[in-house]
């Protein structure tokens, strides 16, 4: 689709959308030139939120000329993933700033910005009145928990990608809590016999690696969006009744919700029980990046199930 000035000018929608795909386009090569320079960029913090800003005043915009909710169509719903992407990256940053991180997640919120602008076809991109079974107070509720745990899934799994790649050559051991963040410290107590004196507890503080902080940050974002998605499939479960008279219909969305539901529990599980750290559940993680891809994108385009919004097989 071709885009003029006349175009964007006339639909302000249309015109922050393109803004932001705009200020995430800079911001990709900065954040990797900040990753050489070994330091994360202001300038690349301030740019990713002018980007959230331009996103947010579109999904206003988009909200009052529909008259509901942005996210009934997959084009509403790609801006909406796009900002929840780019704010659950700044906060990332808020409390590690690095950077990795605008490096890693960045091209997820571009690629979604840039798909819905580009490569929807017009009919996809309009706003249309609800269908009857949207019209529910659940369509906030559920959909926007969904998408915001879609988010913090993606950028965590992104981050676990990051850890595979400049981790490639050691064996990365968590010295801390994987909930913690910073250092540790290490205890030991000597003496000298059996009946001697035990010497004073002493105490040493040691300062993560990267990859370590970074697997931190991907456990902690992944435990955010894995407790989103229960609520989501949850409150899902109890719309579908209100809406069909049945909790769980196998529709190719929810199964395909599932199956992500499994991986990150699987994910989980391996920190929690397993007590693997490092690149062993970074890669369930990045399993889990495929599946949510398939759940969103790959369901949605191929028009099957009552929760796509079709493209390749429509008539």
């Amino acid at each position: 689709m071709a885009l003029t000035l006349f175009d964007l000018l006339r639909d302000p929608v249309l015109g922050l959308g393109f803004a932001a795909f705009a200020l995430l386009l800079v911001v990709l090569p900065l954040a990797f030139w900040s990753v050489s320079g070994g330091r994360p960029s202001s300038t690349v913090r301030l740019l990713v939120a002018s980007a959230n800003l331009c996103l947010t005043a579109q999904l206003v915009l988009r909200w009052i000329d529909s008259g509901h909710f942005p996210i009934s169509n997959l084009y509403e719903s790609l801006c909406f993933l796009a900002w929840a992407c780019t704010l659950t990256q700044l906060l990332v940053e808020r409390s590690w700033p690095s950077a990795l991180v605008p490096a890693a997640t960045t091209p997820m919120a571009l690629g979604c910005v840039a798909f819905a602008s580009f490569a929807l076809p017009d009919q996809l991109q309009e706003a249309s009145p609800l269908v009857p079974a949207l019209r529910s107070s659940w369509l906030v509720m559920h959909v926007s928990v969904i998408m915001l745990s879609y988010a913090a899934l993606l950028v965590g799994s992104l981050l676990s990608v990051a850890v595979l790649v400049i981790d490639r050559g050691q064996d990365l051991e968590l010295r801390s809590s994987s909930i913690g963040s910073g250092g540790y410290r290490q205890a030991s107590l000597a003496s000298d016999g059996p009946g001697a004196m035990r010497a004073p507890l002493q105490l040493s503080s040691v300062t993560m690696s990267v990859a370590e902080q970074l697997d931190s940050l991907s456990y902690r974002t992944i435990t955010v969006g894995f407790l989103l998605l229960s609520v989501g499939l949850v409150s899902g479960a109890v719309w579908a009744n209100e809406a069909w008279g049945s909790w769980w219909s196998w529709d190719p969305k929810e199964t395909w919700a599932l199956i992500c539901w499994l991986v990150y529990a699987a994910y989980l599980h391996t920190r929690l029980i397993r007590g693997w750290q490092g690149r062993r559940p970074a890669v369930v993680a990045s399993v889990g990046l495929v599946v949510i891809a398939v759940c969103y994108i790959g369901v949605n385009l191929l028009g099957i199930g009552l929760h796509s919004y079709g493209w390749f097989f429509d008539s």
